[in-house]
């Protein structure tokens, strides 16, 4: 297996399962579960009984090892100089499980839907461009980006909503840019998380050859999944393109007031997508966007920024659901932390965050206190836009 050299130097001190001031449980499996085997330290110890053929797969280590939504808090909380490799070490596992066929079935059920359909929800690939019909986005023809939306912002119809509104602002932005429509193709990055890595090279260099025959440089994501696949793993596959967030883009143009923006009252606290802050390192663009709009009061969560806690959607678990519900499933932890604020708007700026916490708010019956938004949505609310 790959790093198996570095399992055996995790002793379980415990210090992945924190946020950095030590004071709260920060890893979505382990505050779910609160069983030692589902933390980071010992995922790290039942891979190394496994493969040394001291514990044999089962139904429950399987539980164990795809529950984590490789939120890359461990990484980001691990004192020792393996600690960038941790979130490598449980995927290197999950690899080799897919590679001896033996993984759970809502696993197998996601990667034959990818393998057969293009997408995990079975949807023809002349579906994937129809939510941008009625707007001004037209089909990639040479502009300076593409958008790249992804399967969730394709398909999912809360996810479309989100997909229009960053289309649209973008426009008004005047960012010359185009989508691929039906030839759009999932990035791979929930199949790489998920341990398919001849699928995801698959896919890798599907994109990546489509994206040099039409003259692709720059890309623009809406999903932080796939800006981490384009920034972090394509290169290694022969795919050198500028990725950016959407955030990325639309942050100088807000903050520099090209874009009119009327008052807004609320208050809003903004959830980090564990994609786009831990694992890439992007905090501060979508909250410039945010302060950028007058009126609007923003409010941080205790745990926010690299110690945010992850609303439980990331590492495929957004389609497999191997976490599961209840009252201490994250995302519903999460919702009750963005209440908490006094807050009563959730801003966000990732599709699968959006769901998972549109979710969690009708389980924790706040539909009249909070509301999920996209950073984009928020921003169109604000546009002061001729009557």
């Amino acid at each position: 297996m790959k790093y198996e050299d570095i399992v055996h130097r995790c002793f379980r001190c415990g210090y992945c399962k924190f946020t950095g001031d030590y004071i709260d449980f920060n890893c979505p499996s382990y505050r779910k579960f609160f069983f030692e085997s589902y933390s980071p330290g010992g995922r790290m110890w039942l891979i190394r009984a496994w493969l040394n053929d001291e514990i044999k797969n089962s139904d429950r280590f399987q539980e164990i090892l795809f529950s984590c939504a490789t939120c890359a808090n461990c990484m980001e909380h691990c004192v020792f100089t393996f600690s960038d490799d941790l979130v490598n070490v449980f995927l290197a596992a999950r690899e080799e499980m897919v590679n001896q066929g033996i993984i759970p079935p809502a696993v197998r059920d996601y990667l034959k839907n990818i393998n057969i359909s293009g997408n995990p929800y079975k949807e023809p690939a002349d579906e994937r461009g129809k939510w941008a019909e009625g707007t001004s986005v037209e089909t990639y023809d040479g502009q300076d980006y593409l958008l790249y939306i992804g399967c969730v912002g394709s398909y999912d119809e809360r996810a479309k909503k989100i997909a229009r509104a960053v289309g649209d602002l973008l426009a008004h932005a005047g960012i010359s840019f185009g989508i691929l429509g039906d030839r759009e193709t999932c990035d791979g990055n929930e199949v790489r998380a998920l341990g398919e890595m001849g699928l995801f090279q698959f896919l890798a260099e599907q994109n990546i050859s489509l994206f040099k025959d039409l003259g692709i440089q720059r890309i623009i994501t809406m999903d932080p999944h796939a800006f981490n696949a384009f920034k972090k793993d394509y290169p290694g596959l022969g795919g050198t393109f500028e990725a950016y967030h959407y955030t990325q883009i639309l942050a100088p143009v807000v903050a520099s007031s090209k874009i009119p923006l009327k008052d807004y009252r609320a208050k809003v606290t903004f959830h980090d997508p564990c994609y786009l802050g831990r694992h890439n390192g992007e905090y501060e663009a979508p909250r410039k966007i945010l302060h950028a709009i007058p009126g609007l009061e923003v409010i941080e969560m205790d745990q926010s920024k690299e110690n945010a806690f992850c609303c439980g959607g990331g590492g495929g678990n957004f389609f497999t659901d191997i976490l599961g519900g209840g009252d201490e499933s994250p995302n519903r932890i999460r919702v009750r932390q963005a209440h908490s604020t006094g807050a009563n708007i959730v801003a966000v700026a990732c599709p699968q965050c959006a769901k998972m916490l549109d979710d969690a708010i009708k389980l924790e019956e706040l539909d009249d206190k909070l509301e999920v938004l996209d950073v984009a949505e928020i921003v169109m609310r604000a546009l002061d836009q001729p009557t």
